[in-house]
């Protein structure tokens, strides 16, 4: 087959910099995507990896799992759908990732209920022991590695002195086949299931397990890995839909305002929320200010508004630089509300609209309005109360 010059310079490029992000063809689904996908290909992804699960799932009732017929039809399944089927293969980076992303959208569909999450799991483990099959011992070997399940291999001495119980205790196994086979030293309770089946010899707490048997211990880790994983998706899947009222009581909370954020739960780490002016320390806020391009007159602006504990006042004098405007007309005191403003600016160049639904509100207004002079010095104490006390009252009113 030829490939176009484009083609192999695009290869090529994702030999050098994307291969490294799929190492191998077979994984255990532990770190999910984080890159950004159309949803055009989203749905794409996902009905595909439906329909590979589907077939796993009639192929598995229809035929004895392994035999040639089981194989020879799964292969064509998975090169029509374009995932990957020759495992650690040079060149189909495009396969793994869509193999990669599209476990995850079905993960997230298929973790709503137990009888989803079992069907999900049956399929996967036998997608998963297809594939792994396919390797030979050095690419198993590899592959184990990958997945750190780097089990001991028993050196040939020992393997000579227990040939006999090796024998006896792998079902199929030849005198030949057994000094030609690699055995792993593996804990018991990785071996359950061999155990369970009589398969495995057991000496002093471990298991004697021949390569070609390995996949049984593969499919235990990834069994419970996944089955925990579920678990998890579950409760986040839940957290979400319970958060926009469609679990429990179908309450749609009502997202913090800007007091309540500066007044209470601050960020700790690995958290992403909270004021960016009232939570940052002052030198990482000013470079994160320089690295959005503001003046540095802006800068040093917001930052005596931040060291005054103005903080509402910082995020109002950021608005207008960031949006060209000299006055806003209105107070920010909600992050929805920055959004909403932002978004009127924005669409069209259209004129705020500016609610004034009493008279407090005008003079909240004018006071704004005062709060910032040609020379943007701090603003009055009154400018400030009002602007602050509209927030505070928001703070002390919500559920």
């Amino acid at each position: 087959m030829e490939f176009s010059s484009r083609t192999r310079l695009r290869q090529a490029r994702l030999a050098g910099d994307r291969r490294e992000l799929y190492p191998h063809s077979l994984q255990f689904y532990l770190e999910p995507p984080t890159e950004s996908i159309s949803l055009v290909e989203f749905e794409s992804f996902a009905i595909d990896r439906l329909k590979l699960l589907k077939v796993v799932e009639n192929l598995g009732v229809s035929y004895i799992r392994g035999n040639d017929v089981y194989k020879t039809k799964l292969e064509a399944e998975l090169r029509k759908l374009k995932f990957p089927y020759k495992a650690l293969a040079e060149d189909d980076y495009e396969a793994r990732r869509k193999d990669h992303i599209s476990h995850f959208i079905l993960r997230l569909a298929y973790c709503q209920s137990e009888d989803l999450r079992r069907w999900f799991l049956q399929q996967e483990m036998d997608l998963l022991r297809y594939r792994f099959n396919e390797l030979t011992d050095s690419l198993r070997q590899k592959f184990l590695e990958h997945v750190n399940l780097s089990f001991e291999a028993i050196s040939e001495d020992m393997k000579n002195e227990l040939a006999n119980e090796l024998l006896t205790s792998t079902p199929g196994f030849s005198v030949a086949k057994v000094k030609e086979q690699i055995f792993y030293k593996v804990g018991l309770s990785e071996a359950v299931d061999l155990f369970r089946t009589r398969r495995v010899f057991i000496k002093d707490g471990f298991a004697y397990v021949p390569l070609k048997d390995i996949d049984a211990i593969v499919l235990s880790n990834y069994r419970t890995k996944l089955s925990k994983a579920l678990a998890f998706d579950k409760g986040y899947a839940y957290s979400i839909r319970h958060n926009y009222g469609k679990e429990g009581k179908r309450t749609d909370y009502t997202p913090y305002s800007c007091m309540k954020i500066i007044m209470s739960n601050p960020p700790s780490q690995g958290d992403y929320h909270g004021c960016p002016f009232r939570h940052s320390d002052p030198e990482l806020l000013k470079q994160k200010l320089q690295s959005y391009k503001i003046a540095p007159s802006g800068i040093t602006q917001i930052l005596e508004l931040v060291k005054g504990m103005h903080y509402q006042l910082a995020c109002q004098k950021y608005f207008e630089l960031t949006h060209y405007v000299d006055d806003t007309g209105f107070s920010l005191n909600h992050p929805n509300q920055y959004f909403t403003e932002s978004q009127r600016l924005l669409n069209g160049g259209r004129e705020l609209k500016k609610e004034i639904s009493n008279s407090g509100n005008s003079q909240q207004k004018n006071n704004s309005q005062e709060g910032m002079n040609s020379n943007s010095t701090l603003p009055s104490s009154k400018a400030t109360s009002d602007a602050e006390l509209e927030g505070l009252d928001e703070y002390f009113t919500e559920d």
